[in-house]
């Protein structure tokens, strides 16, 4: 069973540790999405990867079993048991990795892999710059959520006409994702310190994870649109 301590009101002991697990969860996280990545573009045959972003209803279909499934793994990785957290976590890893695959290959293919180091790079600033902003501002980030749940929807909402109707969302719906996996990546430290319980780490890596990977989804499309 967890601890139901409330990080808030929690020694600074207990505060420390909790942070330090969170986030090396959060980079072991990362280490093994490219490991999941990697074996996946050596394993799958290029004309799966070619169906995955040459169909339009396929994608759809990919988005929607993504979504469903996400959802799932985040309740997983905040349950009591600390084996279904890891499940949920790994579940998780493993669909960022299969949503990636068509991306990270057609970055490979087209801009070569500097384009994707530059935007890991960025993403990884820009995820250092936020989370200080969120630890050191005194501010209450909690009002993003809303703005999230909004900005998520119309998201969504485009994503799908996009993929219907075949039009393509350009570079400044690119900017308002990096923008929206920003206030995503505030809100989310914001939570460390307010909602979580000293046991939930593992659950609480995988809500960062996911901002970062949305962050560096979006960073590397735009890299990509500058040298097509």
């Amino acid at each position: 069973m967890l601890t139901n301590t409330l990080v808030a009101h929690s020694s600074d002991t207990e505060k420390a540790d909790f942070y330090k697990k969170t986030y090396l969860h959060l980079a072991l996280s990362v280490l093994a999405f490219i490991g999941v990545e990697t074996i996946l573009l050596r394993t799958v045959p290029v004309e799966v990867i070619a169906m995955m972003f040459g169909q339009r209803y396929t994608w759809l279909l990919i988005i929607g079993v993504f979504w469903l499934a996400s959802v799932l793994a985040s309740r997983w990785s905040l349950s009591q048991s600390r084996s279904t957290q890891y499940f949920g976590l790994g579940f998780y890893i493993v669909l960022e990795a299969v949503i990636f695959l068509p991306l990270i290959y057609m970055a490979a293919a087209t801009a070569g892999g500097q384009v994707i180091f530059q935007a890991a790079m960025l993403t990884i600033a820009m995820f250092a710059g936020l989370s200080i902003v969120a630890f050191t501002s005194k501010r209450d980030f909690s009002f993003l959520r809303n703005i999230m749940i909004i900005g998520g929807f119309i998201a969504i909402g485009l994503i799908v006409a996009g993929s219907i109707f075949g039009f393509d969302l350009g570079l400044w719906f690119s900017v308002g994702m990096v923008i929206l996996a920003s206030a995503g990546i505030l809100y989310e430290t914001n939570k460390l310190q307010n909602t979580y319980t000293t046991g939930q780490y593992v659950g609480a890596s995988l809500q960062l994870f996911a901002s970062i990977m949305l962050l560096f989804w979006y960073i590397l499309r735009i890299l990509m649109s500058r040298r097509s």
